[in-house]
């Protein structure tokens, strides 16, 4: 027998034995509902008279339970929320019995009680409130929120991606119902991303580990975002539009609340965004997608849900000219491109997944997974710029000041690509939840195919860089490869959670845990156990403290297989990371109002690590298993409700990572007199001397050192229904350098990101409002209007640059400017 095979058998038995061993019972099931709007009525206790068993009603109002036969017994329904129901009456031995209870709402005045999720608070995992999602201002979606937590770090405000704690985008597990999320391999830039794959209407709850995450989640280095769709209780829906896009939302339930179905068609151009850039021409950018989540519920015990997702970016542009002004006080320079030729990309994305999923009792919930991602991604180019390096007047005394002062350069740049590139990801899993035994199995199907031609060519004052040949065209960086690529993963995992109590009353919780991971392309196989340790002392403060630490293993997927020049290593390791991290959570009130300050110290060694360059969010690894490194820091988060009854929040983190990359050395020459000579720079020197230099550990490309994060709110004082939320990020610089790749050469720093925006909403109609029938807004939920402003300080922030040289070898470095002060309107309904 196969050992899968035996799993399955092993669970089977394990149910069916159960119910043999109970000796005269019979089986009650039904739904609970509320009397007045007949919606679902979850967590309501179903228990009998005179016994200890008992269950809750799920989410959907459905229970099912176990009780004695034969026997007259009274069966209870009570809530919090409802007034307490019985029903009394005498069922047969294994018997099948339909009880329904409707419930009168139970008006009680309560005192103001905290809820705390136990479970998050002793794990990494940090619960968010979806609302919030929906409210901050800024042009970055979902993940616009994310990033002013503690550990994340962005400075692109057009790009969903984001770093945690010195690792880059490709490090980030991302989840959606438990079926894990992919985006386009091809992009290359902010501007061509579009929409984010998480629908914020549709979301339900949002949980988020910065490290030390358990061993359920996924081979990746980083961090993890799970994320769940909600189930709809009744019917309704959100509509809304902006000067960036709109979105329909609509949910619904069957009258027997057996069937239920959320989805949400979004559209988005950033036309609007990108005719601030420094790049002037003609964008034509458009974004689009639909998603649809199903459920069925067979029986108590029995349901299936259904996850689709269709997506279309397509990003156009003509391009017809830039300025950018750059250098010094002392030495202010301006480069004046004009351009032919255009760029057309579209990447379409399709996902669906189908699960299945049994409940058998209180105790055992068994999970089957089945899903394919498959993307087209296309990219082509053919972009001819003509460029003018001047020197601008830097005098103030001159009239001219600021006028161009001489020409130091003019040359020709052509860039030129056809990329296409097709994806698909399929794979069956299973997720088992034995109380708190947790488990799982995953087989995953691959297939790649890439068709990569690209290159450059380099004009100066008419000659082509590089140059070693008068007679010959040589271009720069060609690539021209053809890849057919399929493979095999298996994964596996389990943990168990344990919890108990000192003779003091201090509370104790340990997760322990583990995951297998096997890769038939270069037959690595990878053990990660993980484990976190959480500690809640008795006092009278409300304070806990944790440990996690593990091993985490991620193996390439093909983007780290291939290196600069385009050529597969398909021998290449996993990168592999122990974390350590050590956190306090404390809970305390202020102003008489709740807070919570979060705070995390972690070191993460790092080894087998694959060296990159990035380039805006492009990431192109050397495909090779060159260095060891490092990251450590600090997190630090409070939030609250600085003002009453919003939340807000304050992260600060520091951070250092970096790198060793084997036989990473360079010489440096000097003269007979000991003068430093630089090849390249002078002619009239000869080297009689050289010194071999080792760089030893240097900063990894997502080296920002310092990140603070705000998201604030606030509303008018005596006017509740006009609220202000902000965001604010600031972030020292990454470093960069020459593309030489050379990383020992990155020694410069980018200018640090900061960037604010504000957005003002007045709410027209509010949730606790009462409109009357005769009035034909009556139906809406809420209604509300705002104004918002990305980059309020109107800082000119830099994603990368642009490197351009003269015919003297001398390279100029251009920076590439993000957006400007830019204002936006949104309109936002419920029903």
């Amino acid at each position: 027998m196969r050992p899968t095979n035996f799993i399955y058998t092993f669970f089977l038995l394990l149910i069916f034995s159960g119910y043999g061993a109970i000796a005269q019972t019979a089986r009650i099931y039904g739904k609970v509902y509320g009397k007045e709007n007949k919606t679902p009525a979850e967590e309501v206790v179903i228990s009998v008279e005179g016994e200890v068993n008992y269950t809750q009603t799920d989410s959907k109002g459905f229970y099912q339970l176990q009780i004695p036969a034969n026997k007259e017994i009274t069966v209870v329904a009570t809530h919090l929320g409802y007034k307490t129901q019985k029903v009394k009456k005498k069922f047969s031995a294994n018997s099948n019995n339909e009880i329904n209870f409707g419930l009168e709402v139970n008006i009680t005045n309560l005192s103001t009680v905290q809820i705390e999720d136990k479970q998050a608070r002793a794990s990494t995992m940090s619960r968010i409130d979806p609302k919030l999602f929906q409210q901050i201002p800024g042009s970055g979606g979902f993940e616009a929120l994310l990033k002013t937590l503690p550990g994340v770090t962005s400075n692109n405000e057009l790009s969903s991606q984001y770093n945690v704690r010195g690792g880059n985008y490709d490090e980030n597990l991302i989840y959606v119902n438990d079926i894990e999320i992919y985006r386009p391999f091809l992009v290359r830039s902010g501007q061509q991303e579009g929409l984010s794959f998480i629908n914020t209407d549709m979301v339900s709850s949002v949980l988020f580990s910065a490290g030390g995450f358990e061993a359920k989640y996924g081979d990746k280095l980083s961090s993890v975002l799970d994320v769940q769709y909600r189930n709809p209780r009744r019917f309704g829906g959100t509509v809304q539009g902006s000067l960036l896009g709109g979105g329909v939302q609509l949910e619904g339930i069957s009258k027997d609340a057996r069937f239920s179905a959320i989805g949400g068609i979004r559209t988005r151009s950033n036309q609007y965004l990108l005719n601030s850039l420094d790049t002037k021409g003609d964008y034509k950018p458009f974004f689009a997608d639909g998603q649809l989540l199903l459920n069925y519920d067979f029986t108590p015990s029995f349901s299936i849900q259904a996850l689709g997702n269709y997506s279309r970016n397509k990003y156009q542009t003509i391009p017809s000219n830039r300025q950018t002004k750059f250098g010094t006080v002392n030495e202010a320079l301006q480069l004046n491109v004009y351009f032919d030729g255009q760029e057309i990309d579209d990447f379409e994305t399709y996902l669906g997944a189908v699960s299945g999923i049994f409940k058998p009792n209180d105790n055992l919930k068994l999970k089957l997974i089945g899903s394919a991602f498959r993307s087209y991604e296309f990219e082509t180019y053919d972009i001819q710029g003509q460029y003018y390096i001047d020197q601008l007047e830097t005098d103030m005394s001159k009239p001219s000041f600021g006028d161009v002062k001489f020409n130091r350069g003019v040359g020709t740049f052509l860039n030129h690509a056809r990329n296409y590139l097709t994806s698909t990801v399929a794979n069956i899993e299973h997720k088992g939840y034995f109380k708190n035994l947790t488990w799982g199995a995953k087989l995953q199907h691959e297939i790649i195919k890439d068709n990569i031609s690209e290159w450059q060519n380099i004009d100066s004052a008419g000659y082509s860089l590089p140059q070693s040949n008068l007679y010959l065209l040589e271009l720069k960086e060609v690539l021209k490869q053809k890849y057919d690529l399929e493979s095999n993963r298996l994964m596996a995992y389990i943990q168990n959670t344990w919890t108990w109590n000192s003779k003091d009353l201090s509370e104790f919780n340990l997760n322990l845990g583990a995951r297998t991971n096997y890769w038939d392309l270069n037959r690595q196989f990878l053990f990660s156990p993980r484990g976190t340790f959480a500690f809640k002392p008795n006092s009278n403060r409300d304070i806990l403290f944790r440990f996690s630490t593990g091993l985490y293993a991620q193996p390439a997927f093909y983007r780290e297989l291939r290196n600069l020049q385009g050529q597969l290593n398909k021998n290449l390791r996993a990168q592999q990371s122990i974390h350590y991290v050590l956190g306090s959570d404390y809970n305390f009130k202020m102003w008489g109002r709740p807070f919570k300050l979060l705070t995390e110290l972690y070191y993460k060694q790092l080894k087998d690590l694959v060296p990159y360059e990035i380039d805006n969010v492009r990431i192109r690894y050397y495909a090779e298993n060159l260095s060891k490194g490092y990251a450590t820091g600090i997190d630090t988060k409070i939030n609250g409700e600085f003002i009453n009854g919003l939340e807000s929040w304050f992260s600060l983190s520091v951070m250092k990572t970096a790198e060793d990359i084997n036989n990473d050395f360079y010489y440096i020459y000097y003269n007979s007199d000991k003068e430093r000579i630089y090849p390249g720079y002078t002619t009239n020197n000869i080297a009689v001397d050289s010194v071999l230099y080792q760089p030893g550990y240097i900063r990894r490309p997502s080296d920002q050192r310092v990140n603070l994060g705000i998201y604030f709110q606030d509303h008018v004082p005596k006017i509740p229904k006009l609220k202000m939320n902000l965001n604010l990020l600031f972030g020292t610089g990454f470093p960069f350098g020459p593309p030489s790749y050379e990383r020992y050469k990155d020694t410069l720093k980018m200018p640090p990101y900061r960037r604010v925006d504000i957005g003002f909403s007045w709410m027209l109609i509010s949730e606790d409002q009462k409109l009357e029938q005769k009035n034909p807004l009556h139906y809406l939920k809420s209604l509300w209007i705002s104004v918002e402003v990305f980059n309020l300080l109107a800082i000119n922030n830099t994603i990368s640059y642009l490197w351009i040289k003269d015919i003297t070898d001398r390279q100029y470095a251009i920076p590439n400017y993000l957006t400007n002060r830019q204002l936006n309107v949104k309109l936002v309904t419920r029903f």
